[in-house]
């Protein structure tokens, strides 16, 4: 292939005459809200889009970065309004026949779900994805479809539904998987459920993804999950290839009723985190007491970098939730590591014996 000069530094010279910087401002103050805290972030946005027009990529990037940005923004828009809803994403093999135990095991799990006012979230596909979606009902569903160059279409209760969304990226598709789950219900399948499962079990463990419940689920009786979790125990946790607080990061269960036991468990008195100014701050529905959090100061002092667990009251609000000012919170310096032990605390203010009465 010959040699083909970049010419890309030339354009930017050409392109810096032009004040871009004051027209991406007033574009910016135009098109955002005034009181927006997202002025910032949207002049970035623009600034990455303007960037690439200036290198003039090819074609082939720039219609991978505008199929991107469309079907974010399009799947930000429609799952707006569930917002404040809890949701379970369940996967688990399209070729597992209605016939089959665990065919009958997802079916009632998203009947369970539905009960507890939880959204099932599945790729919106036959088998395992199509049972779900089946026990939960339309109304209590959302079906994220793949765009495949030949025929696809999505199962029955979510065929032809509002709540169904079609990503042409798999990627795009998984991110939203994961982004939009308060749970996740791993079943058995084939490759596509493992490489879920490592992906989650990795985004969490390395903090890029929120801390949620990992269940798997299987029939009773039933040995995937079991020789799953033989193997990764000998050969990754023995290994030191994790650490043995990791395994605290999913959870084995051969029944519907404790599988969503797990998951309402979970939130029983944590709601959500997040970090603030360099700490990391957990919402929680019920204040500890004092007992709780001497305990918390002796057997989890090695998740701070320094100092300790620091409670604040209810009445505090980021600027961008001001709707969960009601919660109050458990603030520290989190080393970001070790999310396995992050788990464990998770688990001990959920114990109500640790609340405030």
């Amino acid at each position: 292939m010959p040699y083909e000069a970049d010419d890309y530094l030339s354009r930017h010279v050409q392109t810096t005459s032009i004040d871009v910087a004051s027209y991406l401002d007033q574009l910016t103050a135009l098109i955002t809200p005034p009181d927006s805290p997202n002025q910032s972030l949207y002049r970035e946005m623009l600034t990455t889009v303007v960037r690439m027009a200036q290198a003039d990529r090819n074609r082939w990037d720039a219609k991978i970065m505008l199929q991107t940005l469309r079907e974010m923004e399009h799947a930000f828009c429609a799952l707006e309004r569930f917002k404040r809803r809890r949701k379970v994403t369940v996967f688990g093999s399209a070729r597992t026949p209605a016939d089959h135990p665990v065919y009958g095991l997802a079916r009632d799990l998203g009947q369970t779900l539905a009960r507890y006012d939880l959204m099932v979230i599945t790729g919106a596909g036959g088998g395992i994805m199509a049972a779900a979606h089946e026990g939960a009902g339309r109304e209590n569903s959302l079906g994220f479809n793949i765009t495949l160059p030949f025929e696809q279409t999505a199962n029955p209760t979510m065929k032809g539904s509002d709540n169904l969304l079609s990503f042409h990226f798999f990627f795009l598709r998984k991110l939203f998987f994961v982004k939009e789950a308060d749970a996740l219900v791993l079943c058995p399948g084939g490759f596509g459920t493992l490489d879920e499962a490592l992906e989650v079990l990795t985004l969490i463990q390395t903090g890029k993804s929120p801390l949620v419940p990992i269940v798997l689920l299987d029939q009773p009786g039933g040995t995937y999950w079991q020789r799953a979790l033989e193997f990764i125990e000998a050969e990754l946790r023995d290994n030191a290839y994790i650490l043995p607080s990791d395994m605290h990061l999913m959870r084995l269960v051969y029944s519907v009723e404790d599988a969503a036991t797990e998951i309402a468990r979970f939130y029983a008195n944590f709601h959500s985190s997040r970090w603030l100014k360099g700490r990391f701050v957990i919402r929680i529905n019920h204040p500890l007491n004092s007992t709780a959090m001497q305990l918390l100061h002796e057997q989890f002092s090695d998740l701070c970098i320094s100092g300790g667990f620091e409670q604040l009251a209810s009445g505090v609000a980021e600027m961008d939730e001001p709707e969960l000012a009601h919660l109050a919170r458990l603030a520290f310096a989190f080393t970001g590591r070790h999310l396995g032990r992050l788990r464990e605390l998770l688990n001990f203010i959920n114990q109500p014996q640790h609340w405030q009465a």
